[in-house]
């Protein structure tokens, strides 16, 4: 039977997309307090370890790219993300809010939209007590 068939192509292509993120999480912590230690290489972190699965990593390396640029909109949506992920919803509430008047101060109408729209998502959840 053909791999396609069987379903093992598509468990090749998931253990290829991990084996990817793995490699360029780890090429991308090489690079940390180096002279390449910036807000984008933080993201860029973040974000790898948001696809892995590691949200809690995600917001620390999200965090450390808002310490060096507070006003890198894209690292705003991205915390929320990963704040919601981790089971922290009043905290990705707060990370979106932020991000928002970034944003929208910047002229990033776009990511100004899309946050409003990932906080009132949030806003419409009940709290996890009654989940």
């Amino acid at each position: 039977m053909h791999p396609v068939e069987t379903g093992e192509f598509k468990l090749g292509i998931l253990n290829w997309e991990t084996h990817m993120t793995t490699t360029l999480i780890a090429n991308l912590e090489k690079l940390l307090g180096g002279p390449r230690d910036s807000a984008l290489l933080r993201y860029s972190l973040g974000n790898e370890y948001l696809k892995a699965g590691h949200s809690e990593q995600a917001v620390i390396h999200l965090c450390a790219a808002l310490a060096r640029d507070p006003g890198y909109s894209a690292a705003w949506k991205l915390l929320g993300k990963a704040l919601s992920e981790a089971g922290q919803p009043g905290e990705a509430l707060a990370a979106y809010e932020q991000g928002i008047v970034v944003a929208e101060t910047r002229g990033d109408l776009q990511a100004a939209r899309e946050m409003t729209v990932f906080a009132r998502r949030l806003r419409r959840q009940p709290p996890a007590a009654e989940r």
